[in-house]
Formats: C-alpha cells, structure tokens, sequence
C-alpha cells in the first residue's frame, strides 16, 4: 500500500504535469493496469519477475521469489488506482491556494508539498483507506502464483480434513469481518473530518 501510494503520487503528478512526455507515459500507466484484470497482471509478474530478478542479481535459480513478485505486482498495480484518486484530490485543491503560495515565493515544488499535497490527501484519506481495504480482499488472488496466504491456508486445511466447505465460509466470514470493521472505521474517520 505504501509503495503504491508513492509511485501513485509520482503518477498523478506525472498526469498533471505540463511535460507531454511524463503526461503520456502517466496516462499510458494507468490506462494499462486499470485494464487489466489483476490475476492477469499476477501471473505474468510471476512468470517473469522471479528470472529477471534471478539474472539481474544473480541469485540461485532455486531462490523462492513468489512473495517478491506478488509484492511487486500489487505495488505496481495498485498504484495506478491510487494515481487518479490521487490527482482527483490534487485538482480539489482550489488553485487559489496555489497562487497565494506562489505570491509568497514558493517554488512550484513547495507549493505541491507544503500547500497542496497536505490539503490534497487530507480530502483523499477515506478514498485511500478504501482502496487499502480493496487491496487487502485482492490479496486473496495470490493463490495464482501458489503462495499461501490466508484464504489459501483454510482452503489446505479444508482439503485436508474433508472441510473444504466449512473451511472456506470460516476465510469468507472473516475477510468479511476484517473488511466490513475496516469500512466502518474509514465511515467514522469521514464523517470526522467532513466539517
């Protein structure tokens, strides 16, 4: 979630960006991961990931990069997401703050970080937390790349015990939980702040 939402930010500054050539490969970027589905973009992170990584750093050919891979994968995927809500909060700053930071001398660099920026992810927190509880229910897809994770593990444990019913409404039940406690928190945390 935290690299997504740096190279996310890089992006939508990218979008924002006056300079065609970071425009277009910003809006190329998002417009790919956001049209692909993200088993796809898992499979072929974890087809290529592991031997580019493997002939790069010359590592064994026996080292298990699947979790590397995977993180990479939802790193770069997600934040093509975070990229637009991103630049959508970006734009909901009035560009009067903008001008009143440059009469007082800021650079445009200052201006985005000192000005922008804080008001920008003040308005796009409940977003962002939002987008974190979707990745959380996406890491469930990482069965693709046979890495274990939690709904994997219920699944193994239902399989073996003759359960495989019980044990994936048990995973279900408490994606559920986890996700509708978090959503709730993220309802709180707006209202909060919605003055």
């Amino acid at each position: 979630m935290i690299v997504g939402i740096v190279w996310g930010t890089i992006l939508a500054m990218m979008r924002l960006s006056s300079s065609k050539p970071l425009n277009w490969f910003a809006q190329a970027y998002v417009t790919l991961f956001r049209s692909i589905p993200l088993v796809m973009v898992l499979l072929w992170f974890f087809l290529i990931i592991p031997q580019l990584l493997q002939k790069v750093f010359n590592l064994n050919a026996a080292s298990d990069l699947r979790m590397t891979s995977a993180l990479i994968a939802f790193s770069l995927f997600e934040a093509a997401y975070y990229s637009e809500i991103i630049r959508a909060g970006i734009q909901s700053v009035s560009r009067g703050q903008m001008f009143a930071a440059q009469a007082l001398g800021m650079t445009y660099g200052q201006t985005m970080r000192l000005v922008v920026l804080p008001q920008a992810f003040r308005n796009m927190v409940p977003l962002l937390l939002t987008q974190g509880i979707i990745l959380f229910q996406d890491t469930s897809l990482v069965y693709v790349s046979a890495l274990a994770d939690f709904f994997g593990q219920a699944y193994g444990i239902g399989e073996r015990d003759g359960r495989i019913v019980e044990m994936l409404l048990f995973a279900g039940l408490v994606y559920f939980i986890i996700c509708f406690s978090a959503s709730l928190l993220v309802k709180r945390y707006q209202k909060k702040v919605a003055v």
